[in-house]
């Protein structure tokens, strides 16, 4: 078992509350509210911003010349291609730039994108690692779980575009290569480390239940 799975089972029942959120369903079925989901959009694109500077941290916390590498390739993919894309999905759904940059952090994406920057500020690449997967490895776990579903539509959906981005063979490599370095980074750790770890990785899944229900609630 990869140690990836090790800490998701850790984390359940809360890893799927995550996965099977009712925002979550929302997007499967497309009953989701436009509202809660212009909202998420919006905080997702501040959520993005401190996500590169996570991936700064990264480089930081990097040992080896093939950690600081992997680490290059997020902050260049956040700055040069992730970001931008993010601005032309909001401006789809009528979300200027200028609006953008003027957005109040919401408490929960405050309260998760700095609780991922204090991991890694106060442990190393590991800690950091467990606190960025669930958001990285999740998202694809997420677009398959509704990819699976019964209930997901696909002609008239109007998150049928957000869903299959994370659904893409692209998305999902990114996914597969992040539990690749968690479980490098994590090999012959003793016990009491891995449980650090887990308390760390099940701590940003709740967050990560926390930001779709700020979504749902149009929470500021």
């Amino acid at each position: 078992m990869s140690v990836y799975e090790q800490l998701k089972n850790a984390a359940q029942p809360d890893w799927d509350a995550y996965i099977q959120h009712a925002f979550v369903r929302g997007l499967g079925d497309g009953t989701l509210a436009p509202e809660c989901f212009a909202h998420y959009l919006q905080q997702d694109y501040l959520f993005l911003l401190q996500f590169s500077r996570a991936w700064g941290l990264a480089v930081y916390k990097s040992r080896t010349l093939e950690q600081m590498r992997y680490a290059q390739q997020g902050i260049n993919a956040m700055l040069d291609t992730e970001i931008g894309l993010h601005v032309q999905y909001c401006a789809d759904w009528g979300i200027s730039e200028a609006e953008l940059a003027r957005l109040p952090e919401a408490a929960a994406t405050v309260a998760y994108t700095r609780y991922v920057l204090d991991s890694g500020l106060a442990g190393d690449l590991a800690d950091l690692h467990a606190a960025l997967t669930p958001c990285i490895v999740g998202y694809a776990e997420v677009a398959r779980w509704l990819m699976d579903q019964p209930f997901t539509r696909r002609e008239g959906n109007p998150y049928r575009a957000w869903i299959e981005m994370y659904a893409s063979g692209e998305y999902q490599a990114v996914a597969a290569a992040e539990i690749r370095l968690l479980d490098a980074l994590c090999a012959d750790l003793p016990a009491r480390r891995l449980d650090e770890l887990a308390q760390t990785f099940h701590t940003a899944t709740r967050m990560e239940v926390a930001f779709w229900q700020m979504g749902l609630d149009l929470s500021a």
